[in-house]
């Protein structure tokens, strides 16, 4: 069987009897969306590296004690949306959209597509991408968790739910409110 084939919880019970391969198919196939996640509720590509790290390592500290009570992408989420709570705790949050990235980027550019269709279409999109971080930025941090959980993680609402200790209808609420305001700041786009 290949390793595409087995569930995440599998390769996880597998990794904590003492199985390296199984971590690394779960790092790469869930590494990108934590960070994603993460650097998107910081806007801070060093820090977001340093607490997906520490993510990482808090499931490793924990293999030994995994149980699947619900599916691996939920708890891992819930890991890294319970570091970012901490950090949140323990440090102001200063998020600029002004700000660079690593390579000096914007980082609206970052988020813009090459649409191949010149630079008024490349405007545009990097007028669309700002208007999208600057919406996000807007959002109350509860709402914009629950949207970039969603958008991110791909879990469920309520995956969302148990991620964030809350109720079911309390995510639902929070991701309506989210989506409704994204729709209504994007709309000069549509």
């Amino acid at each position: 069987m290949s390793s595409e084939a087995v569930p995440d919880e599998t390769l996880m019970l597998a990794f904590a009897a003492g199985d390296a391969l199984a971590f690394e198919t779960l790092y790469d196939r869930h590494a990108l969306p934590v960070w994603r996640f993460v650097q998107r509720s910081l806007h801070d590509t060093a820090l977001a590296d340093d607490l997906v790290q520490d993510v990482w390592f808090s499931l490793v500290r924990q293999a030994p004690q995994y149980l699947p009570r619900a599916r691996f992408r939920t708890w891992l989420f819930t890991l890294a949306h319970h570091r970012l709570v901490d950090h949140w705790r323990t440090h102001k949050v200063h998020a600029s959209l002004d700000a660079e990235t690593e390579d000096g980027a914007a980082l609206a550019d970052t988020l813009a597509a090459d649409s191949g269709f010149g630079p008024v279409r490349q405007m545009q999109s990097r007028e669309q991408a700002q208007a999208l971080l600057d919406a996000l930025d807007a959002l109350p941090l509860p709402q914009r968790e629950a949207f970039l959980l969603q958008a991110e993680g791909g879990l469920s609402l309520a995956e969302i739910a148990q991620a964030t200790g809350v109720s079911a209808e309390t995510a639902k609420s929070r991701l309506r409110y989210a989506r409704e305001r994204l729709r209504q700041a994007l709309e000069a786009f549509t």
